[in-house]
């Protein structure tokens, strides 16, 4: 079985960190932290894996790295609604209630995936960083259990929600190396 990073160079970036004394600034260098971290699990990930629904799964590795960048372009437009979404036509692939066995589209590949999150995370640190202390127009909650009202508090989600598909993406690639 060949490894996806096999095929191409994995090109982890070494982003640029903020002063420590700047509280803000840590929020995007978590940012930068599950970033590095998605980045190194899809690192490991076998090609044949990609497309693998194991059972008990509701998605496939592609799904959830496609679903990783999405979620973070569409929150930072929620942030800044002057935000271009980048790859807009990836939406309806990889938005939330979607799934592989729905797709009418050709999904992008493993390769314009990867590059994608390791360009994006520079793009959206460089857009929210000055405007993480604002207050969002529109606040948006998580059904009742919490409410985000601030750029830096989408952003702090942003990481949690990385971070959750980057263990599932590691526990799909462990599953799927068993059959």
């Amino acid at each position: 079985m060949s490894m996806i990073h096999s095929s191409f160079s994995l090109k982890i970036p070494f982003l640029q960190t903020y002063n420590k004394g700047d509280g803000n600034m840590e929020t995007l260098n978590q940012l930068n932290f599950a970033r590095i971290y998605t980045l190194g699990r899809i690192s490991q990930v076998n090609e044949v894996a990609w497309d693998t629904q194991p059972p008990g799964f509701n998605n496939t590795i592609r799904w959830n790295v496609g679903h990783i960048y999405v979620n973070t372009e569409m929150l930072t437009q929620q942030a800044i609604p002057s935000y271009e979404v980048v790859y807009p036509e990836w939406v309806p692939l990889f938005d939330r209630g979607t799934k592989p066995n729905d797709w009418a589209l050709e999904p992008p590949t493993s390769e314009e995936l990867i590059s994608a999150l390791q360009e994006q995370t520079e793009r959206i640190k460089a857009v929210l960083g000055n405007k993480l202390s604002n207050t969002l127009i529109e606040s948006k909650s998580i059904g009742n259990l919490h409410e985000m009202k601030t750029v830096e508090a989408l952003v702090q989600f942003m990481v949690w929600h990385e971070g959750v598909h980057a263990g599932i993406i590691h526990a799909l690639n462990h599953a799927t190396s068993k059959e």
